[in-house]
């Protein structure tokens, strides 16, 4: 029979079982709370002056009112498609105090078209999906394409009818490609620099269609110098409430531009927990919400780090064929 002594040691171990978990459940409480204790860096794929530097700084002015204090320091990495961020932030130390702006190009396709330094699938750990921002197919307003058939039907007049993108691989250029794949027809890519380019070549009629962001088309969609045949949401867009979407005509077509939160792999899941409590408050905060939904005509999406994962493994299997398919590799 155990002794006293016995009993109350084996109690004893119990109760310094109870402590130290206890204790490992303050630890984490104490992380999760804490972070950031000190100003955290936000690496953005793009040089100043675009959506996602806009969105980037518009988040960054929200952070410290969620974040104890704490700036949000951005820091433009742009080149090579956004890989060059990819590739700092990738080998940046998991102590929660470098954070990306996540990209499709950097974070879910990259290595598909160039040889990394890194695998943009294993190297980062999500934290929060911030925004979708759709995309519009454009034609020059005098087009005799109406709509999507009209395309589908002008492309097989014009079996070299070309098409401008803002840039190899991204996404209005892979959106085009798959469209053309679910039409059977064939354009001649044009690549050029930015948007606002790819809006010149529509006025200009050096190209004939284009996938861009609505944000940057849509002041010229109002004012009839460009015409919207779809958009690339499964839903419509509020801010062209009367142009359909493409999934209508090409089922399960989606594009879009998206960004979020990331940092490198190997962040402790207490750091994971708070910058997806801070990234979802400052999302939902009704300047950012504001920004995101009037000035950039895109969706605030928050959520938690799982399924931000999810998303960006589902935008790899949906690009990566394509991209294949079309022979894409980076310049």
């Amino acid at each position: 029979m155990p002794t006293f002594e016995g009993r109350i040691s084996r109690r004893g171990l119990g109760s310094l079982g109870l402590g130290a978990g206890l204790g490992a459940l303050s630890r984490a409480a104490h992380a999760q709370a804490a972070w950031p204790d000190r100003p955290v860096r936000l690496v953005v794929p793009f040089g100043p002056g675009g959506a996602i530097d806009t969105l980037s700084r518009t988040v960054a002015n929200a952070f410290p009112a969620q974040a104890n204090g704490q700036n949000l320091v951005v820091e433009n990495r742009g080149g090579a498609g956004g890989t060059i961020a990819g590739a700092a932030v990738a080998q940046a130390r998991p102590d929660g105090a470098t954070l990306m702006m996540a990209d499709l190009g950097a974070n879910a396709i990259g290595h598909e078209m160039a040889r990394l330094t890194y695998d943009p699938l294993r190297a980062f750990q999500p934290i929060c999906h911030l925004v979708n921002l759709p995309l519009v197919l454009l034609v020059p307003a005098d087009s005799p394409a109406r709509d999507v058939a009209g395309l589908q039907k002008l492309a097989r007049e014009k079996p070299d009818m070309p098409y401008a993108h803002p840039g190899i691989g991204y996404i209005g250029h892979l959106a085009q490609e798959l469209m053309m794949r679910q039409l059977g027809v064939r354009m001649t890519p044009v690549p050029y620099r930015s948007g606002a380019e790819v809006v010149r070549s529509l006025l200009s009629k050096e190209t004939e269609s284009a996938f861009i962001t609505v944000s940057t088309s849509l002041p010229f969609i109002r004012e009839g110098k460009i015409r919207a045949l779809a958009v690339g949401s499964k839903t419509p867009v509020a801010a062209l409430p009367d142009v359909p979407p493409l999934a209508a005509t090409l089922p399960d077509f989606e594009a879009a531009v998206w960004h979020g939160i990331v940092g490198p792999a190997g962040l402790t899941p207490e750091v994971v927990a708070a910058a997806n409590r801070v990234f979802n408050a400052v999302a939902r905060r009704p300047e950012v919400v504001q920004a995101v939904e009037q000035v950039q005509a895109g969706e605030v999406v928050g959520g938690t780090p799982e399924q931000f994962g999810a998303f960006i493994r589902g935008q790899n299997e949906r690009w990566v064929p394509v991209i294949r398919a079309a022979g894409i590799k980076a310049e």
